[in-house]
């Protein structure tokens, strides 16, 4: 939809990291209940696909999914309030760090079960499709995603009925804990797109701008009738399954090899002549991630009297 610049891709992602990380610390300090699901290292995928997608495309997400309800256009205060349990605009801090959701920018919400957002994004392709629209639905969904029956039903449906979903697999090397190509007799996880007839590609996941051709060309193709799109993004996990998760099972060294070509170094060292922006746009994040959290803070917790509230009974 639109030309994304390395100023507004590093912005992008920059506000993505540092909300995930005061995350972290609002954690560490007793401020989010439960555990929390974070993807720093894959804020190129989340940036990189929103910046092709219309105001009315249906966005789907997994438990992992902060970063792409900030590129969606989620408000931060609001994300915070919602992740600390406050009352929120999102899902009244019912939802927390791993199941809120905001209709206003068609941000159709977090999943934790695994490739449970599938079937939901496809109902998104369908309404699209019946009702004639140009929209397109796009989901994101770990590799684990792949070995669930629901994204298998999903992924074939999809292809009988060329239907406008586009898939992207945020291939992050471990799922859960175990690599995938320990559970997988295949090279590459786009070629499970090939039994449905799918067409796929894979690409850097660490490169917004990579991510942005692969998705935008998947969703033009998905506006003319050509069908489902999946997009494999190969990219790497730099924190642990979980906020307590201590990644014994990675072999030493593999996170310090990822940080050096994480997407916010790999931007910084493919500008040097914009490191300069770029630091004043870290600066600048950081001011407004401190007024969100201020912000979130100030809203009061939810009224123990509306606990019954959106419940069928």
């Amino acid at each position: 939809m639109s030309d994304l610049t390395p100023e507004q891709a590093y912005r992008a992602m920059a506000r993505i990291r540092q909300f995930e990380e005061m995350c972290l610390e609002l954690k560490s300090g007793g401020e989010i209940p439960g555990s929390i699901h974070l993807a720093v290292g894959q804020e190129a995928i989340p940036v990189g696909a929103c910046s092709q997608l219309g105001p009315d495309d249906a966005v789907t997400a997994t438990y992992r999914g902060h970063g792409w309800a900030l590129a969606r256009g989620v408000d931060l205060a609001q994300a915070f309030a919602e992740i600390m349990g406050r009352e929120s605009t999102l899902s009244g801090g019912r939802g927390g760090s791993p199941y809120f959701s905001d209709a206003s920018v068609n941000f159709m919400g977090e999943n934790s079960i695994v490739g449970g957002g599938v079937p939901i994004a496809l109902g998104a392709a369908v309404d699209a499709w019946q009702g004639d629209r140009e929209v397109v639905s796009v989901v994101s969904i770990g590799d684990g995603a792949l070995n669930q029956g629901n994204t298998h039903e999903a992924l074939n449906f999809a292809a009988a009925f060329d239907l406008p979903l586009v898939v992207v697999v945020e291939n992050n090397i471990y799922s859960e804990m175990t690599p995938w190509k320990d559970m997988m007799g295949i090279d590459s996880l786009q070629e499970r797109a090939a039994g449905y007839g799918i067409r796929s590609v894979q690409i850097d996941g660490n490169d917004a701008f990579a991510v942005a051709t692969a998705v935008g060309d998947a969703r033009d193709r998905g506006l003319k009738g050509g069908g489902p799109t999946f997009v494999e993004a190969e990219t790497e996990r730099l924190v642990g399954h979980y906020s307590g998760d201590a990644q014994a099972y990675r072999p030493p060294g593999e996170v310090e090899d990822a940080r050096t070509r994480e997407p916010l170094v790999a931007l910084r060292g493919s500008h040097p002549d914009l490191v300069n922006s770029f630091d004043a746009i870290d600066a600048e994040v950081s001011v407004d991630i401190d007024a969100a959290v201020t912000a979130a803070r100030a809203m009061n917790e939810p009224a123990p009297s509306t606990l019954t509230e959106h419940l069928y009974v």
